[in-house]
């Protein structure tokens, strides 16, 4: 996308060393708006809208795209997920790009924990009638995932009028935080029991596209202890996909279908 000045590493670490790194690990979340400013953000917002309106978006899954598990009760999200590297999507691989960018400057800070991967991007649609997603924690079970980050698109938006805040309960805070879902604006948070969270009821159209951080270490870890359970070295895709609608009949049961599909299928 030639119109993109390069974004260079010294403005990324001045950014993580002022802003992200102190916020999170002192909160435990942090955002920046303006990350790609006006152009680059809009032509990102371009593609998404291009995908919902072509019908590459599907009904919001507990655990990504597994046919027959949706649970419009729980979260009322139209979702895809991609790489960047599909036709079509030269804006939010550049996106993409720019957040690796961004958390590899990071990761060497925020502990001892060794972030080498992430997930595909989940690009997300509420449809603006009033669904959300109820309070939930990303990674309850060391899954793997460190680091929440969410890209939002949506411009003009008004809290009061369209809703769609993302509630965050802090572990040990006495206050809630609540993060509007404005365009070009970039919202880290650790993936773990230390922020549970919630999508308040949207009444417009919104848009959002996430990625999640791996820790290395935990994320080899739960695959290992996926593997000892089942005695294999692998779960064939179909007979997960047979097994998650019995997992799913009790609702104590969604965290186990959320790491099945982190580990085998994201």
């Amino acid at each position: 996308m030639p119109f993109i000045e390069n974004v260079s590493y010294t403005d990324l670490e001045r950014l993580a060393l002022e802003r992200l790194i102190p916020a999170l690990l002192s909160h435990g979340f942090c955002y920046v708006d303006g990350l790609l400013g006006d152009l680059a953000g809009s032509a990102v917002l371009d593609q998404v809208v291009e995908m919902h309106r072509s019908g590459q978006l599907q009904d919001g899954r507990l655990a990504g795209s597994i046919p027959g598990v949706s649970r419009k009760s729980i979260r009322g999200d139209q979702i895809a997920w991609v790489s960047g590297a599909e036709r079509g999507c030269e804006a939010i691989s550049f996106l993409l790009n720019l957040i690796d960018r961004l958390i590899s400057v990071c990761a060497s800070r925020l502990g001892d924990k060794e972030i080498r991967e992430r997930s595909k991007a989940m690009v997300a649609c509420y449809p603006g009638n009033g669904t959300g997603y109820v309070k939930h924690v990303d990674n309850p079970n060391r899954d793997g995932r460190r680091l929440t980050c969410i890209y939002y698109l949506n411009k003009n938006w008004n809290p009061k009028e369209h809703g769609g805040v993302l509630r965050i309960f802090p572990e040990g805070k006495s206050y809630v935080a609540d993060i509007k879902p404005l365009f070009d604006r970039l919202l880290i948070f650790w993936s773990d029991r230390r922020n549970p969270h919630e999508v308040q009821p949207s009444y417009s159209t919104r848009y959002a596209i996430t990625v999640w951080y791996f820790d290395s270490e935990e994320r080899a870890q739960a695959k290992k202890r996926f593997r000892d359970l089942t005695g294999n070295n692998s779960l064939p895709l179909m007979l997960f996909v047979k097994l998650v609608p019995k997992i799913i009949v009790l609702s104590s049961n969604i965290h186990l279908v959320q790491l099945l599909f982190c580990l085998f299928c994201s």
